[in-house]
This record gives structure tokens, sequence and C-alpha cells, in this order.
């Protein structure tokens, strides 16, 4: 049982404890915010005895992992505290701002015997093999499109004059790195490093990307990338064979996935997991790692090189379409 903290109190944290409880490799024993009140009741609600308000009191605690759910922007600096304490990190995606950050922080942590990944679904979905294992049944592929379209449960907050951090500039966030990187990972699992890309965004008021695309092109295929806080999709993701297709509804959670073949007959893959069980996933796969790293160990260089160059494909993206962050990154002393 891994023994463990949270940094942050917002829903993405909740659904973490819930997925971890479920999983049943896991227990959190501290809460880490700001706000020692709201601390305090997310920590008696949730079960944990420690409550802390600064990073630098919980790399002194007992904890054997950390769970980091804060702004983008803090998350280099909060994982490197966590790492250099000796503390295992599955840190919420993005999980650093920029791929130089994440090669220094995966380097402290390879030093130092610890596991550092990256929160993000996709990754430990088990339906991930299957949606893989499916462009094998519809002939040769010649284009895709990944779409994650969510309007913002902020965007109200936002209309009427507020700056919420999802869409301050100065947090490091926007459409790209809260949603974008779930169609980045799937492409680059699936089909691999583009050779080409082009990409583009629609800027708002506060200077975040409200939405985006991004057309990774390779010698006879083109992955379409599209992806808007500022709207809700009604249709589903596509994978285009000769053979057949694929229809993803959600490309974050891999769920509602079948083929239809070229005749008009359906295979079903898979239909929906609930959140809690999808966050689940993470919290398993995170711990398995962390007590048996050596049947891992294939895995574990899989999530380090796929969080890697997904962090490179986001920079190259972010350069094409203009997207700035107010934000200075760490560097290696």
């Amino acid at each position: 049982m891994v023994k463990y903290a949270v940094i942050g109190t917002g829903w993405i944290t909740q659904s973490f404890i819930d997925g971890a409880n479920l999983s049943g490799r896991m227990k959190l024993e501290a809460v880490c915010s700001r706000d020692k009140n709201r601390g305090a009741a997310f920590a008696e609600k949730n079960g944990a005895n420690g409550v802390f308000t600064t990073v630098e009191s919980l790399a002194q605690s007992g904890v054997e992992a950390v769970y980091i759910a804060s702004p983008n922007a803090l998350h280099a600096r909060q994982t490197e505290a966590m790492l250099k304490a000796g503390k295992h990190v599955i840190c919420e995606k993005p999980v650093t701002v920029t791929p130089a950050e994440l090669e220094y922080l995966q380097g402290i942590a390879e030093k130092n015997g610890l596991v550092y990944a990256e929160a993000i679904m996709y990754m430990f979905n088990p339906v991930r093999d299957v949606l893989r294992n499916a462009t094998a049944k519809i002939g040769n592929i010649t284009s895709a499109n990944l779409d994650f379209s969510q309007l913002s449960s902020k965007y109200p907050a936002y209309k009427s004059g507020e700056l919420p951090n999802i869409f301050n500039p100065k947090m490091a966030t926007g459409c790209l790195e809260d949603l974008g990187i779930y169609c980045v990972y799937p492409a680059l699992d699936i089909f691999g490093e583009p050779e080409r890309l082009k990409a583009s965004a629609a800027f708002m008021a506060s200077g975040a990307d409200g939405s985006g695309g991004a057309l990774l092109e390779y010698d006879g295929l083109s992955v379409n990338l599209t992806y808007s806080k500022l709207g809700q999709s009604r249709a589903p993701s596509q994978i285009f064979g000769d053979e057949g297709t694929i229809l993803i509804e959600s490309v974050s959670k891999l769920t509602g996935i079948k083929i239809v073949f070229n005749d008009g007959s359906e295979e079903i893959l898979c239909g929906d997991t609930p959140k809690e069980q999808l966050m689940g996933f993470e919290a398993d796969g995170f711990a398995d790692i962390i007590e048996n790293r050596e049947n891992n160990s294939d895995f574990y260089a899989l999530l380090r090189k796929s969080s890697l160059s997904a962090s490179k494909i986001m920079e190259k993206i972010r350069a094409q379409a203009g997207i700035e962050f107010e934000y200075k990154p760490i560097t290696e002393e």
C-alpha cells in the first residue's frame, strides 16, 4: 500500500482519490493546500490525517508519494521539491510546461530511484491496447480526425469578468494544454512522430488560446487535431482506413469506440467507463510501478518516453500557433 499526499483540492484531485480508493493500492495520508481551512475540510472528507499549507512542509513529511494537481505553472517546481525530498510523483497533465523541464526532472527521479509519471488517462487505460489493435482491422489508414472540444464550466465566469486559472496565461494554461494534449497522446502513440506539423490557435482577450488545431503530416497520412474550450463537440473522433472507420466517442476517456466496416457491419470495441475507474487505472498503474519496478520497467520506460514526446510536440504546436505564457521555466542547477 503506497501512502500518498495530494497537492490541490479541486475536482480532479477528488477524482484521483476516488480512483485510488477503487484501486485499493494507495492510502491517502495528507493534503496540501494554501488555504488551511479548505485543506482541513478536504482531508476530513477523505479520511486523511495530515494537512499542510506549504510544499516545503509536505516535503518533510513521511508520505511515500505525491499526486500534484495544482495550476500548470506550479507543476515543475513542486515536482522538483518532492523528488529532491525522495518522494515518488504523479503529476497532472501537462506534467511540465517545457520538455527541457521534463528532462531535468526525469533525471532527478532516475538519480534518486523514484517513479515520476504524468497523470494522463490515455496511457494507463487498458482500452489503449484495444484501440491500437483495432487500427490493423481497417486496412490502409490515410487520415484521422481527433477532437476534444468541451465547453468549459469556467467560461460563464470568464464572460462575467472573472479570470479563472484555465484562461490565465500566467498559469501556463489554455485549450492546448488542457484539452489538446488528449489528442496529441493518441496521435503519437498510434502514428508516431510526424514529419511535418502545422498549427493555429484562436485567442481570447486574456491572451489564452480558447480553441485551436494542429495538422500532423506523415508520408501518405494526415492526422488532424482539433480542440476547444469554448464549444461542445457533438461528433466522434475518427480514424479512416480503406476497409473501415474507427469511431471514438471520447478521445480523452477512450469510450464509445466501434469500427464501421465498408459493408456497413459494425464491431463494438468498448462502451462507457466511469471517470473514477479511469482515475483508478492511473492510481493502480502508478502504485504498481512503485511496488514492482522491475516487472514494469518496459511500461515505465514507455511512460517516460511518451511524456517527453508529447511535451516536445506541444512545444512545437505552441511555437507555430503563437501561444505564449508569462512563465519562467525551471532550469538545471
